[in-house]
């Protein structure tokens, strides 16, 4: 895989640089709640200018269903690239339209243009090949080269992401370098004790991951909505709690192989229960209750773990060498319900080990919580991506970057 130092040394200047970002960030609105996305992508854009590139900038944003919706256009994400290049951005209000064609070749030496979201063209997303590549086609009329860094997509078969890398010189930014390197520590000749912290909301998500590093974690600690189905697994009440009852006989065998293995699991010793999920728009007060793990009421939900648990997990994770998080411990956007989810990032903050945090929502609540990003060993612009990588799958964007 050709890196952008070697595509540097090659020369770049009054080039077409195709550069394929991850700019899907949150929007209230058309105001960005998170960055993160944005500034992880922007120093590969600023070599690359500063190299006298003619450097055009593609995503995606969100789920439009193959044409323009405004909801859902990148131009917020144009504005605050530029802010964060300290230089104007040009913007095509399309992806392989007249004002693509138009803007890119405006484009002098050392400028930057973002186009509209590339979903807004069915092919980008089509399971069909041909249409997929006809989009790629065109694409490719946009460019010279072609540099992959958007790491949160790498594991979609999509037009900008597969099939264009094959139809122009390629070479893998330095996001996705890094995003590779950070997996490959935690795949790899692993620093030990290694503990492994999964939550978020449905246990199916986490089931491939699970298995994948069973053979390799010393401990996995499980939170989040994900928690009420290994809870049941046990035989335990979950009261009306988010539960996905097909996947128990899944469960049951991998806590059975996590003993044979002598993984340990840690599972909550007690919950954040409530009658109702919150109002998360007014974040009125929502007056949980904590109650033992295996006693919680038939007519309530779990929200969160409870601070007993948050505090076995701080410990569990306190000497661990090597720690890999993806998913909140409860409903973080809540106050009432952020402890747990605020307790493992500040283990992880204090701990001594290398963490990682695995994107998606664990990513964004690090930021929504106050915690200093420079405080763990790598926060991932990937969620998806880096558990497949983890489950040990192929990803498309990352194989059709290699030679």
């Amino acid at each position: 895989m050709k890196t952008i130092d070697e595509l540097l040394a090659e020369g770049v200047a009054g080039r077409r640089v195709f550069v394929r970002a991850d700019l899907n960030v949150p929007l209230d609105g058309t105001t960005i709640t998170d960055d993160g996305r944005i500034r992880a992508v922007a120093p590969t854009i600023a070599r690359l200018a500063e190299a006298g590139a003619r450097v055009v900038v593609a995503s995606h944003l969100g789920r439009p269903k193959g044409a323009p919706d405004p909801a859902f256009s990148l131009a917020p994400a144009a504005t605050r690239l530029g802010e964060l290049l300290g230089a104007d951005v040009a913007f095509a209000s399309d992806t392989v339209g007249d004002s693509a064609r138009a803007t890119v070749a405006a484009l002098t030496d050392g400028q930057v243009a973002v186009l509209e979201n590339l979903r807004f063209n069915a092919g980008e997303t089509s399971k069909d090949d041909a249409e997929r590549g006809a989009f790629a086609d065109r694409l490719a009329e946009l460019a010279d080269i072609y540099v992959g860094d958007g790491f949160g997509a790498v594991h979609r078969k999509h037009a900008s992401v597969y099939d264009l890398p094959a139809r122009l010189p390629h070479a893998a930014g330095a996001l996705i370098a890094t995003e590779v390197g950070v997996l490959k520590k935690l795949t790899e000749d692993v620093e030990r004790p290694y503990a492994v912290v999964l939550g978020g909301a449905k246990v199916s998500d986490k089931l491939g991951v699970i298995d994948h590093l069973l053979d390799k974690a010393d401990r996995i600690l499980i939170g989040g909505g994900m928690m009420f189905t290994f809870l049941k697994a046990q035989g335990h009440e979950v009261g009306g709690s988010l539960l996905q009852e097909d996947q128990i006989p899944a469960v049951q065998g991998y806590l059975k192989r996590a003993e044979e293995l002598g993984v340990e699991f840690v599972l909550p010793v007690d919950v954040l229960v409530a009658d109702e999920f919150p109002d998360l728009k007014t974040k009125a007060p929502a007056n949980p209750t904590a109650v033992a793990a295996d006693a919680m009421p038939a007519g309530q939900m779990g929200l969160d773990i409870g601070p007993e648990s948050a505090a076995l997990y701080a410990s569990k994770l306190a000497d661990a060498a090597t720690v890999f998080w993806n998913g909140p411990m409860g409903v973080f956007e809540h106050p009432d319900y952020a402890e747990g989810t605020r307790a493992v990032a500040q283990a992880l903050v204090d701990s001594q080990g290398f963490s990682v945090v695995g994107g998606g929502d664990s990513a964004a609540a690090v930021r929504i919580l106050g915690f200093d990003e420079n405080a763990f060993g790598h926060i991932s612009t990937g969620g998806g991506a880096s558990l497949e990588y983890l489950e040990g799958k192929t990803l498309p964007g990352l194989a059709a970057l290699e030679d």
